[in-house]
């Protein structure tokens, strides 16, 4: 604990910092840097450092990013304009609109915007330069931590990664923030204090203001112990890379991968080649819910089904042997799919879901007599259209078979199944409209609360006249 305790309290130096570019960058320095500055204690300290450096073969200039999201934006520019000017660096401002989508935090959204601007700022070979110090990587690790990450998220921030054309450089990750304060303050430099950092219903604010000095009461060499796991975690991530870049090598066929060989391998070993495969495509990775039926229902899918699994404008499918990751827009009824929403039903609290696309609506309410184990059930429900290789077991004991052959059992319209609405508890398919009903949802002899789900479609009173074989009728 006391040698961490010693690397926690590092201090910080234009000599310091050039030791660390020294070590991150071979070519130091004969390297171009451009910083991203936004005007920050931690950004400042940073840009006034490397503008005290007196290596003759060292370009440096900086970029700001201006969000226009606060009444005093203009203002915040015009500041980093004086400062830049006060040391000598050329700065480039850029504003940027941020748009959020569906599900994200505004946070989030203006990450994105800041690092798209920053990308397309970015000239080739160039490295960008950010602020960020070991108190960010603490609260990176533990917000990670507390989203479920795996080993790639509890890595956290690299000190070096590809970035646009270039490359992004983190050379404050050994550095306390408060190490960079007190530097600044000391060197008499003004920054700007963006005043939403105070706000506590943003989470890494929430952390910082409340949870770490707790932390870091008990157990002050925390933010050096746990950058150390964070390092540890990313060694393990490299073996997994590694792994997976063997195991899609073996499957490879083309830009696709051989489904036979994938399904040769354990579930992890899967999972791990399938993430690599998607992020070596510069793509984002799937949430584990759709990594879980890629690896499962898609793969394990009849060979003349057609599968896929869309999400983030990406989309996974299967044809002819082959998993391949296709253009999200290809055909156009992949195209009415890939459009067709997900809902999330907290069912206690709404008990009627009205569907789109001419749909209808499901209705679930309790019921003494019906056919649903509500405690089973859950209140948390998702419910989304069919994709292909789904599967439910509609008898206690018996084995789990193919949607698609239940459906033509049943004798559904064809034109009326790719609407169908399916109803998942988790990564279970629980329910088909009110067709079918998984086994681990129905109700049973010791049943202490039960419930009926009903099918609604617009301008439809009913649905058929007959059970279907395996139904929850």
């Amino acid at each position: 604990m006391a040698a961490a305790a010693r690397a926690s309290r590092r201090k910080f130096s234009p000599a310091s910092l050039a030791r660390e570019l020294a070590q991150l960058l071979p070519q130091y320095p004969k390297v171009a840097l451009c910083v991203a500055f936004s005007g920050g204690a931690d950004s400042t300290a940073l840009l006034a450092a490397l503008a005290g450096l007196e290596e003759p073969h060292l370009k440096v200039r900086a970029v700001h990013v201006d969000h226009q999201l606060h009444p005093h934006s203009r203002r915040w520019s015009a500041h980093c304009r004086r400062m830049a000017a006060r040391l000598g660096v050329p700065l480039t401002v850029r504003r940027v609109a941020v748009a959020q989508q569906p599900g994200s935090s505004p946070e989030a959204a203006a990450r994105a915007a800041r690092y798209g601007a920053l990308a397309a700022a970015l000239a080739p070979g160039e490295v960008l330069l950010s602020a960020h110090h070991q108190d960010d990587q603490l609260e990176t690790v533990l917000l990670q931590l507390l989203r479920g990450a795996g080993i790639a998220g509890v890595a956290a921030m690299p000190p070096l990664a590809p970035f646009a054309a270039g490359q992004l450089a983190r050379p404050l990750l050994g550095i306390a923030g408060r190490e960079l304060r007190a530097w600044v303050e000391q060197a008499h430099l003004p920054w700007v204090e963006d005043p939403s950092n105070a706000r506590e219903d943003i989470d890494r604010n929430y952390l910082r203001r409340r949870v770490l000095p707790l932390l870091a009461d008990r157990w002050p060499a925390a933010p050096a112990t746990i950058a150390r796991g964070a390092r540890h975690a990313a060694e393990a991530q490299r073996l997994l890379d590694e792994l997976a870049c063997e195991d899609c090598g073996r499957a490879q066929a083309g830009a696709a991968l051989m489904v036979p060989v994938l399904r040769r391998l354990t579930g992890e070993r899967r999972k791990n080649a399938l993430r690599w495969f998607i992020a070596r495509a510069g793509l984002r990775a799937p949430p584990a819910r759709r990594l879980e039926e890629i690896c499962g229902a898609m793969l394990s899918a009849a060979p003349d089904t057609h599968p896929f699994v869309a999400w983030d404008g990406v989309r996974i499918q299967r044809s002819a042997g082959l998993l391949r990751i296709v253009p999200a827009s290809a055909g156009p009824a992949s195209r009415a799919q890939e459009a067709a929403p997900i809902f999330e039903w907290y069912w206690p609290q709404q008990r009627r879901l009205a569907l789109q696309d001419g749909a209808g609506a499901l209705l679930l309410r309790p019921d003494p007599r019906g056919p649903i184990d509500l405690e089973a059930l859950g209140p948390h429900l998702t419910v989304r259209t069919r994709r292909g290789g789904e599967r439910l077991r509609t008898a206690a004991g018996g084995v789990r078979r193919s949607l698609k052959g239940l459906l033509q059992e049943a004798r559904v319209p064809a034109e009326e199944r790719a609407h169908l609405p399916l109803i998942y508890r988790g990564d279970t398919l629980v329910a088909v409209a009110d067709l079918f009903l998984d086994a681990s949802v129905r109700a049973g002899a010791t049943t202490r609360r039960r419930g009926r789900l009903l099918h609604l479609p617009a301008g439809k009173q009913g649905r058929y006249l007959h059970p279907a074989p395996g139904s929850m009728w």
